[in-house]
């Protein structure tokens, strides 16, 4: 049994049993934008409504918002999107293709010139290799490498490979070799896709422009939005409003996102237009929670996380949130060995985080984000109060009472102990004692931990996940080979299969359409009424429906039908109570 498998093989059955097809195409296809088809969709929604369930519904401490796609131009200003969402392009002098900077091995190595060079390698690069090689495959896979352009180039290669062989012990290396080996330094990068040579990268903004309105003006500019949190925090005070909530507290939002990427690659991975499952949990700052409960909790005091607590300082909090979302990961049917959190280090943080976890899984294409939980202090309200004028602060009556139990001397010894830990910190002294008069009046700008995930993206680590195949042995010898998708029922496309052993006795047949009415207007039913069982079996088997039910003449009799296990392939007999009974324990979350 084999569970590894290729993107090429998980996109093939993905477009064979309508899970993912390419946009558009018809036209030759749309590069970064992909369509769900009828099972993709349909496990696209049960992973969204799964996270809904886990993340807004199964908690009385979120709300939900589904603001607009287009919004004011104003907040992506205030976010710095405008500014600063940006990607270092470079251009390839030669061929003209547009590609990311820092993706440029990474594409070398997943095209045919790093497999090629791989094969190289393998077999031993001398030197003679090396020339040969340039001299043949390279003229067809990379024609404006310098060492297959110009004979000198090459000899200046050939006679530094011959020098010092570890000039070609990567192909990373070996590539920057025959681009530079007679070339100006510093050496240039050359183009993964023919060897050219590449421009200085230049900031490549990630957003897409649209306009507003009838007339084509500068000022009726508006942008598809790069991300759904910020419609979050700019209707922030409308939804504290408006659903009877209390920091802390959630506003939870998916829905479509739009970054122009310079490089779209490794399947649904990273694409142009993509889904989000955002939450931006709104949290005392740590100053606020020691007037209160005269602590702070972290994590050096090994805190139970199971159950939140009004100490909880910041960093407890977001190790709470890294938790849940590893505990819905594995609901979903991710097991805990296939993801690894990853701690971003002080230099890899954002300016204004305090801390980032990203959750990645070992995609085909190598180990990469699934998703991230940001600390991101009060940094994204905070930019909006001041770009908009309008306060994001709340009034907590339980601080402005705890406040005001202070005397003179101990708020002025709590004062010295704010400012100690800002400039500590590298912020300003006079900035910390204005946010403590604010405390002491019972006000803040909330802090925020921000569980960030890709529908897509989770999408396709299930699919990777559950994808095996089985080779089988039947009771002649014949070998045959098995290809199951193992999903968790909760995220298959469809829960069920219905079949008709027979078609032409009215009788089965009828009996089959009676309990396949009544399974589908609870669950995602299948109908299968064409070919041998067995051949009905696989296909199910394709697109990961856990459970096939079969209705044959003994059902007329006894009124039991034949269940089959997709995993273990093992079938038994039940009656439809104990249908209806297996498939609700199983399915009603």
């Amino acid at each position: 049994m084999s569970k590894s498998s290729s993107l090429d093989v998980i996109s093939s059955l993905c477009k064979r049993r309508g899970f993912i097809f390419h946009s558009s195409e018809v036209y030759g296809g749309i590069n970064g934008f992909w369509d769900y088809g009828p099972m993709g969709c349909e496990m696209k929604r049960n992973i969204k409504e799964d996270w809904w369930r886990f993340t807004v519904r199964n908690r009385e401490d979120v709300a939900g918002l589904d603001a607009t796609i287009i919004m004011h131009p104003a907040i992506w200003k205030a976010s710095g999107h405008l500014d600063t969402f940006s990607d270092p392009m470079s251009t390839c002098r030669a061929c003209k293709k547009l590609m990311r900077a820092d993706q440029v091995w990474d594409i070398l190595t997943d095209g045919e010139i790093g497999q090629s060079l791989t094969a190289l390698l393998a077999e031993g690069a001398d030197a003679a290799r090396i020339a040969g090689w340039c001299k043949g495959k390279a003229k067809g896979l990379a024609p404006n490498l310098a060492a297959v352009l110009d004979a000198d180039a090459l000899t200046a290669a050939f006679e530094a490979v011959k020098a010092d062989p570890s000039l070609a012990a990567t192909v990373q290396a070996l590539y920057t070799l025959l681009a530079n080996a007679k070339g100006p330094q510093p050496a240039v990068t050359p183009c993964p896709y023919c060897g050219g040579e590449l421009t200085e990268p230049r900031p490549f903004n990630l957003m897409f422009k649209t306009i507003v309105g009838p007339v084509e003006d500068p000022s009726n500019v508006a942008y598809l939005r790069p991300e759904t949190a910020q419609a979050i925090f700019a209707q922030f005070q409308n939804v504290l409003a408006t659903s009877r909530q209390q920091v802390p507290f959630g506003i939870a939002q998916m829905g479509k996102s739009f970054r122009n990427e310079v490089t779209p690659r490794n399947y649904t991975f990273r694409s142009r237009e993509f889904e989000q499952m955002e939450l931006e949990y709104f949290i005392r700052p740590d100053e606020a929670v020691a007037l209160i409960c005269g602590k702070v909790i972290t994590l050096a005091d090994s805190p139970d996380l199971s159950t939140p607590q009004d100490a909880w300082g910041w960093e407890v909090w977001h190790k709470y949130w890294v938790e849940q979302r590893k505990a819905w990961i594995q609901a979903c049917g991710l097991p805990a060995d296939s993801f690894v959190e990853y701690w971003q280090k002080p230099e890899e943080l954002a300016h204004y985080a305090r801390a980032c976890v990203d959750i990645q899984y070992s995609f085909p294409f190598g180990v990469q984000e699934l998703e991230g939980i940001a600390a991101r202090s009060d940094f994204d309200l905070s930019q909006h109060q001041k770009h908009s004028g309008k306060s994001m602060e709340v009034f907590d009556e339980p601080l402005k009472l705890a406040a005001a139990k202070l005397d003179d001397a101990a708020r002025a010894a709590f004062v010295e102990t704010v400012v100690a830990d800002w400039t500590g910190r590298g912020k300003d002294a006079d900035a910390a004692r204005a946010f403590v008069a604010k405390l002491f009046e019972g006000k803040y700008v909330p802090h925020v931990i921000e569980p960030s995930a890709g529908v897509d993206r989770m999408m396709l680590a299930l699919l990777c996940n559950a994808y095996e195949e089985q080779k089988l042995v039947d009771e002649k010898g014949k070998e045959d080979v098995r290809v199951v998708l193992h999903f968790s029922p909760r995220i298959a496309p469809v829960k069920v299969a219905v079949f008709p052993l027979v078609k032409n006795k009215p009788e089965v047949y009828n009996k089959a359409r009676e309990v396949f009415e009544y399974l589908r207007r609870r669950y995602a039913t299948f109908w299968d009424e064409g070919g041998a069982i067995g051949r009905r079996y696989r296909r199910q088997d394709e697109i990961g429906t856990p459970w096939c039910v079969t209705i044959d003449f003994q059902t007329l009799d006894d009124g039991t039908v034949t269940v089959r296990d997709r995993d273990t392939m093992r079938q038994e007999r039940v009656t439809l109570e104990q249908l209806k009974a297996k498939l609700e324990e199983a399915l009603i979350v």
